[in-house]
């Protein structure tokens, strides 16, 4: 069925579509000139930046740590650590993704409609909405991942949607979507001009260079096709794995890296590469997350499982193989599950997870130590980023948690 829609769609929209090639780009080159409250697919107004409408917050916010109370660490009962500075932002949604243009200038989204843009380096954030979006529709979106490179952005969101802008955020538009698009939107790189990258939950990866306009499909297999392949080679549960993946995170060379939806087995993905290549989790545990070592595949990865267990690749593993080898780091979590990892350098490595619980390494990941920067606020915190260019670090959770770092001063 997808070979067919290829051979359609191919002349319109990257020229010359090769048969083997099973992803296409179903996105319509089709921009009217129409209000964001017309249906997604037919949008391309722009729509510029105003204090956000209030609301009430009163839907509840998804949690990542068991409801069984569960003991810390016993480093809870140490001076409390100022490593983190909670941050006071105007929302008290679920943050998922904040990045930053410049040293000073960034934006941040969530759950809700939440999107929030700084001037000052993250020490205050303003709430912004879209003029033409009443607050009823606006707050039906989760806002997933908001990306920057030198003042254009684009932010993408469910229900599926995808904006763009090229003047720093003072306006937007909305890039059509179709409904026929394999999978779901799941991520999003700006990576210059008009140019970014976008993957779906089907295994999807789309290239643009004219800002969305046009989509060329980047991987020639499909999933289900390579692991129904590769099902006879002895891949633990690749005959039950049913095509989606989760987590997509891409290096700075363009290298990706997903989980299956069952959490059984990880893939990767090369740019010249005709399909994702699957991988044995070498462990009984289901996968929680995945990412790489210092934004860099060829340097390593990382996985979380449940039950709190991180395992890092030793230097030197061949990720084209099928099976990887991990090293169990110690870490203490007394139950709570590990929900992100980031790099700060080398040696540095912060972890964090349910209860808004956090974890410092350094001896590069061999072991970590409880810290306690968050200990007191109530939710859980799903996302660490460290910007090197800007010597900034940040923590994002539910309940509009936002954490700066700041150090290792003790109070």
């Amino acid at each position: 069925m997808l070979l067919n829609i290829a051979t359609a769609l191919g002349v319109l929209l990257c020229g010359s579509v090769p048969s083997s090639v099973a992803y296409v780009p179903l996105l319509s080159s089709i921009r009217p000139s129409i209000s964001l409250k017309s249906r997604p697919q037919l949008d391309n107004s722009e729509a510029p930046l105003t204090s956000r409408r209030d609301f009430t917050t009163s839907a509840a916010v998804a949690t990542a740590a068991s409801t069984v109370a569960l003991a810390l660490p016993k480093e809870a009962e140490a001076a409390t650590s100022t490593a983190w500075t909670p941050v006071d932002i105007p929302f008290e949604d679920t943050l998922y993704d904040l990045d930053f243009d410049t040293k000073d200038h960034g934006y941040m989204v969530g759950a809700r409609g939440t999107f929030a843009e700084t001037t000052d380096g993250g020490k205050t954030w303003f709430a912004r909405s879209f003029t033409n979006l009443d607050a009823e529709e606006e707050v039906s979106y989760r806002f997933q991942q908001v990306s920057f490179f030198k003042g254009e952005g684009w932010v993408l969101g469910k229900p599926p949607l995808l904006l763009h802008t090229t003047d720093e955020g003072k306006t937007w538009e909305r890039i059509p979507l179709s409904p026929k698009l394999p999978g779901e939107p799941a991520s999003i790189t700006a990576l210059g001009p008009s140019k970014a990258e976008m993957t779906t939950s089907s295994g999807a990866v789309y290239y643009t260079d004219n800002a969305g306009r046009n989509w060329k499909a980047q991987v020639k297999e499909t999933i289900d096709a390579t692991l129904n392949r590769i099902s006879s080679s002895g891949v633990s549960g690749a005959s039950y794995f049913s095509g989606s993946i989760i987590n997509q995170v891409r290096d700075d060379s363009g290298r990706y890296l997903a989980i299956s939806s069952r959490g059984n087995f990880f893939l990767t993905w090369s740019p010249g590469l005709d399909f994702w290549i699957p991988h044995n989790r070498g462990t009984s545990r289901r996968i929680q997350n995945m990412g790489f070592i210092e934004n860099d595949l060829k340097k390593g990865v990382w996985m979380t499982l449940n039950g709190g267990k991180l395992l890092i690749s030793p230097p030197g593993t061949d990720l084209d193989k099928e099976d990887v080898g991990f090293v169990e780091s110690t870490i203490k979590t007394g139950g709570y599950g590990i929900t992100d990892v980031a790099w700060r350098n080398d040696s540095e490595i912060w972890a964090c997870g349910g209860s808004n619980t956090l974890y410092r390494s350094k001896d590069g990941g061999k072991s970590f130590q409880y810290d306690n920067s968050a200990t007191k606020i109530p939710g859980n915190l799903y996302n660490v980023k460290f910007f090197e260019e800007y010597g900034t670090g940040w923590a994002l959770g539910s309940n509009g948690v936002l954490l700066r770092y700041t150090g290792e001063k003790k109070a």
